[in-house]
């Protein structure tokens, strides 16, 4: 889970090729937006084609309804902009990964408290390398962040340098209207940046 595809916006009749072409890049994490048109369609059409070679999330999961909702279109990753301490609870109560989107050393440790599997630092382009690397200081070793939120082939390389598990790339590498081409040619240049 170096590299998470944010695939916002994408529809269920385009999700298959969009996921191909980037599985094939070498991404293999994949998350919809449920404020994509029809998202739990195109989660469920992910999961049935690509269980086992791919892990398939949702994102902006804000309610434990949308968590049981996921869950049943075969999701088995749940990321959050904010952190809900029942969202989390719901998410890791039915087996699934839960990184929920956290802005203060507060909020990070109440995540790690109610269970979340790794923090996602939301919105990491305003929060900055410099704020990854201080609450990197007084957080265990173990504890993995995400860095979401503007991420691009110009930043993503410092938040991995400066200790995040991995990014998640949203409209630098798909949003709706590319070709599979241009989507492939972007996810080859993230990958040379941060040396994947």
């Amino acid at each position: 889970m170096k590299l998470i595809a944010i695939l916002r916006g994408v529809t269920p009749d385009q999700v298959l090729p969009v996921a191909q072409v980037l599985i094939d890049a070498g991404i293999r994490t994949l998350e919809v937006p449920l404020n994509s048109p029809e998202p739990l369609e195109s989660i469920r059409r992910l999961c049935e084609r690509y269980a086992g070679t791919a892990l398939i999330g949702a994102g902006t999961v804000l309610s434990v309804e949308q968590v049981q909702a996921v869950a049943q279109a075969g999701a088995s990753l749940v990321l959050s902009p904010n952190m809900n301490p029942a969202v989390v609870a719901r998410t890791r109560a039915l087996g699934m990964v839960s990184i929920p989107g956290v802005a203060t050393p507060t909020e990070a440790f109440a995540a790690l408290d109610a269970g979340a599997s790794a923090l996602k630092l939301f919105p990491a382009d305003v929060l900055g390398v410099a704020s990854l690397k201080a609450w990197r200081s007084v957080m265990a070793p173990e504890v993995r962040f995400y860095a979401v939120g503007g991420i691009d082939a110009n930043n993503a390389a410092a938040f991995l340098q400066a200790g995040a598990a991995g990014v998640g790339v949203g409209s630098s590498l798909y949003r709706p209207g590319l070709t599979v081409v241009e989507i492939q040619r972007r996810a080859e240049i993230l990958f040379r940046t941060i040396g994947v």
